[in-house]
């Protein structure tokens, strides 16, 4: 495994030998994230009638922007921040995009989920950005310890999650 050492630190902690802690940290957000999803208020009905195709447009984004990112990873895909030994930098299909596809698609499909189901959701989408703003923080340090060309792919592909936000 060959690492840089030049690599700046963001104070954030590991969690673990790979970040297993933001793996854990990640599971019981997103149960929680459900949780708020399934019983938090609904939406007055004249309202959830108007967000109702906004929410299915995210969710169908997000669930393409998340499959498409699974399947650029291939062998490659691990839910821990640090990069599997044998994995190679992926800069094609959705990593062509965005950075973290995964997230960002995550992140799209809680909201559509949200604008669907609850205004309680709206907050949780809002954590569930802050949270994965984080990890991926954590993930990139190791990623440009790990390769050699991830500073200049981070040049090239300025979104972090999603197409036109940086």
């Amino acid at each position: 495994m060959a690492y840089h050492s030049s690599v700046a630190s963001s104070g954030l902690p590991s969690l673990g030998r790979r970040g297993e802690g933001w793996v854990i940290a990640q599971a019981v957000l997103l149960g929680l994230v459900a949780v708020g999803e399934v019983l938090g208020p609904p939406w007055p009905r004249p309202i959830a009638h108007v967000l109702l195709l906004p929410g299915l447009i995210l969710l169908a984004a997000g669930a393409l922007l998340f499959v498409a990112g699974i399947v650029a990873l291939g062998q490659a895909l691990t839910p821990l921040p640090l990069p599997r030994d044998r994995a190679s930098l992926r800069e094609g299909g959705a990593y062509g995009l965005v950075r973290h596809p995964i997230y960002g698609g995550a992140i799209l499909m809680i909201a559509g989920w949200s604008l669907i189901a609850t205004p309680v959701g709206l907050a949780m989408t809002a954590l569930v950005g802050i949270f994965f703003e984080l990890k991926s923080r954590r993930e990139e340090e190791w990623l440009v310890a790990r390769y050699a060309g991830y500073e200049d792919y981070r040049g090239r592909v300025r979104w972090k999650f999603l197409p036109g936000l940086s």
